[in-house]
C-alpha cells in the first residue's frame, strides 16, 4: 500500500464511521517505532506506522485509522481530543475504535541484558542494566568487594 491508497482508505473510513469528510493529508511514516499512528495538531495530518499493516494486517490498520480519526474530528470541532477526555472516550466507543494498538514487535529489538553482581562478604545482589567496573565500587551494605556473576550462575 502506498500513501495515495492510504489517503483514500482514511477518507472512506471517515465517511463510513464518522459521517464526516477527512480533508487533510494522510501518509505512512516509517520512523514511528512505538505507536501505530499519530494525529498532527498543527497541520491536521495523520501519520500511520507501515508496520501495522505488515505485522497485524488490514483489520488492525483500520482500527488505528479510526483511533486517529477520533483525534482528528474532535480537534476540528473544538472538543476534547486527548486520550483522557470524556469526548474522546465516548467517540471511541461509538465507532468501536481501539484505545491502544497491538504491540509492534518485529524481532529486531535489542534484548536487554541484565548484569548481576554479588558482594563477596554479605552476598548482597545487585542487578544492573549496564556493566560496571568492580574495582571502582564496594558493597553499599557492608563495604565488601563486589564480584560479577555470569548470567545463569547465580
Amino acid at each position: 500500500m502506498i500513501d495515495n491508497e492510504l489517503q483514500l482508505l482514511i477518507e472512506k473510513t471517515s465517511i463510513e464511521f464518522f459521517h464526516k469528510p477527512f480533508i487533510h493529508e494522510a501518509r505512512f511514516n516509517g520512523r514511528l517505532r512505538t505507536t501505530g499512528g499519530r494525529y498532527m495538531l498543527v497541520d491536521h495530518s495523520i501519520e500511520i506506522n507501515p508496520l501495522i499493516l505488515k505485522v497485524h494486517g488490514m483489520e488492525e490498520l483500520i482500527g488505528v485509522i479510526k483511533h486517529e480519526l477520533c483525534h482528528y474530528h474532535l480537534h476540528i470541532e473544538g472538543k476534547g481530543y486527548r486520550h483522557r477526555d470524556a469526548d474522546f472516550r465516548k467517540l471511541l466507543k461509538q465507532t468501536s475504535s481501539p484505545r491502544f494498538c497491538q504491540p509492534l514487535s518485529t524481532g529486531n529489538e535489542k534484548v536487554r541484558v541484565n548484569h548481576i553482581y554479588k558482594c563477596i562478604s554479605c552476598e548482597q545482589k545487585y542487578n544492573r542494566k549496564r556493566r560496571m567496573d568492580v574495582r571502582k565500587y564496594k558493597c553499599g551494605k557492608c563495604a565488601g568487594k563486589i564480584m560479577y556473576c555470569p548470567v545463569g550462575n547465580e
